[in-house]
């Protein structure tokens, strides 16, 4: 007997699609590394402008303890542009590999999240670039003294910043986590308003650990959006999650 898929064909024709799509998607990644490794230079000094804005003057400067440091950092940041600059390819391919098993309705609840998650992702790293970095590494900064410099590395530089860059594009996921819940009828709208203490205590927990400062306002800073986050998200859940009776609201 032959195994059907979702999307009407058989087993072995959707892992032969599949891999079709993750050839193009590799292709895209590769270009994309290509060309973004050609500029990594300036790609870096992108990415460390935060930094070098809170350095005094004259310390504008980052160190390497390796010969091979700056090259392998640089394939980093060429590998990191072209994964960015072939997402658009690559989503397009998941679209395309999963559109075919999904009913009308399904689809346009995929777009919509897919299109959300994107959106919400770029927000949470341009909001940790542009607010978070120059306010904690200006901070954290004011440790130095004329007898303690900081010896910055690149390597260490670039490890931070894309955890945390890539821990607050996740974060910043909490209302469509909280859409997918309650759609699945896990929470309700309700329920996410009765634990709004709960929400505030872990989100503070949140800021607290993300953030790379231990001042109250850098944490603020990162608590703030998360309360705005978990409000448009119990909204969300209350216009529409699933009732108690099973269906789902207008």
């Amino acid at each position: 007997m032959t195994t059907e898929t979702n999307a009407g064909l058989p087993l072995v024709a959707h892992l032969r699609e599949l891999r079709r799509r993750l050839v193009i998607s590799a292709v895209a990644v590769a270009v994309g590394f290509a060309l973004c490794y050609f500029y990594s230079v300036e790609l870096y000094d992108i990415l460390k402008r935060p930094l070098v804005q809170a350095l005094p003057p004259g310390e504008q400067y980052m160190v390497f303890s390796g010969i091979v440091e700056p090259f392998f950092l640089y394939m980093k940041v060429g590998f990191l542009g072209g994964l960015i600059a072939a997402s658009p390819v690559i989503l397009h391919q998941i679209w395309a590999f999963a559109a075919p098993g999904l009913k009308r309705s399904e689809r346009r609840w995929f777009v919509a999240l897919v299109a959300s998650s994107f959106i919400l992702f770029i927000s949470g790293t341009l909001f940790a670039y542009f607010l978070v970095f120059p306010f904690g590494f200006k901070y954290l900064l004011s440790f130095s003294s004329a007898e303690l410099r900081p010896l910055l590395s690149m390597s260490e530089y670039f490890s931070m910043v894309t955890k945390l860059l890539l821990a607050f594009g996740l974060v910043f996921q909490t209302p469509l986590a909280i859409l997918v819940l309650a759609r699945l009828g896990i929470v309700t709208g309700r329920q996410l308003l009765s634990w709004w203490r709960y929400a505030l205590v872990g989100i503070l927990i949140i800021a607290a650990v993300l953030t790379p400062t231990p001042d109250v306002f850098n944490q603020m800073l990162m608590a703030g959006p998360l309360i705005v986050l978990y409000a448009l998200g119990i909204i969300l859940a209350w216009v529409f999650g699933k009732k108690r009776d099973g269906g789902p609201t207008p």
